[in-house]
């Protein structure tokens, strides 16, 4: 009994962000891409290094993971608009409501039973909602979790001509793939042209795996990079640890773009690479309700 009752207790731990997670959308000014927003949460309530350092069995960040959660339910409830476009902002009524913790509970309780109700009608399908409503805490096997283990399946070299492709889609030019052993980790080279009169030389390092991306390999990237390029990109389908993206911007060093799994997923939904756009609905129960009586 008490191992099921720690399983549902961790499955909840996410309540503790809703309040939160629309405390820091307000302090962006109503609206932030999803990094700006985990960050600022972890800032206001000045998370450890420890937890925002741990990762869930596929190799993301347990703690974005539990802050989309509570984005997940916030949405259901009104408060935060489901964008199109990869960003979270606050509704109207969002921008009102301040959230104590009990609140927090009767938001998730609430649709709990909406999404059971649903299971048992067979009106629609919520893979999503069902396993945290079963208090599992579990992530759900999504595009994106599929779409991460085929990167994590692919060859090294496979992955970097991958990288290569991303890069060219978002902008770079002439970017070659090195593959080179002993270079220092540099895996390849790109043009991003700013403007007609301005561009940047970019070296670029991939790492397929699930582990976390420490400051020591930030460093010795950058090391190698001296004296070639001003900037570079470390792609990677595993994360950061808080550690690396302090070293990654560190005052007087030249800055390293950080692409982890999550943001690696991101780029392939943006420019449809590997993930082809499927419109479909949702029954909205509140909605029939309303004619019910």
């Amino acid at each position: 009994m008490a191992t099921t009752k720690q399983k549902k207790d961790e499955g909840a731990q996410f309540l503790r962000y809703f309040g939160p997670l629309l405390n820091a959308l307000r302090g962006l000014g109503g609206s932030a891409k999803p990094d700006e927003a985990v960050d600022r949460v972890s800032t206001d309530l000045k998370i450890s290094d420890d937890v925002l350092n741990e990762t869930l069995p596929s190799g993301g960040s347990r703690f974005r993971n539990q802050v989309a959660w509570a984005r997940f339910y916030l949405v259901r409830e009104g408060l935060i608009s489901s964008s199109k476009h990869g960003v979270w902002s606050l509704t109207e009524a969002g921008f009102k409501t301040h959230l104590t913790q009990d609140q927090a509970r009767s938001i998730f309780l609430k649709w709990v039973k909406i999404f059971q109700e649903q299971r048992k009608q067979k009106e629609t399908s919520e893979p999503v909602a069902e396993k945290v409503a079963e208090g599992t805490g579990a992530v759900s096997t999504d595009y994106r979790e599929e779409a991460l283990e085929v990167l994590l399946s692919l060859a090294p070299a496979g992955f970097e001509r991958l990288s290569q492709r991303l890069l060219r889609e978002a902008g770079f030019t002439q970017v070659v793939v090195t593959g080179q052993s002993g270079d220092g980790g540099i895996d390849g080279f790109g043009i991003l042209q700013v403007n007609p009169l301005v561009s940047f030389k970019v070296l670029f390092q991939c790492k397929r795996y699930t582990k976390s991306v420490v400051p020591s390999q930030v460093r010795d990237f950058r090391g190698a990079m001296s004296g070639r390029a001003d900037k570079g990109i470390i792609i990677t389908t595993g994360t950061f640890t808080a550690e690396a993206k302090r070293e990654a911007t560190r005052d007087g060093a030249p800055p390293i773009e950080l692409i982890d799994g999550e943001k690696l997923i991101d780029m392939l939904e943006r420019f449809e690479l590997g993930l082809n756009p499927v419109k479909t609905y949702e029954l909205d129960h509140l909605f029939f309700n309303e004619f019910k009586v």
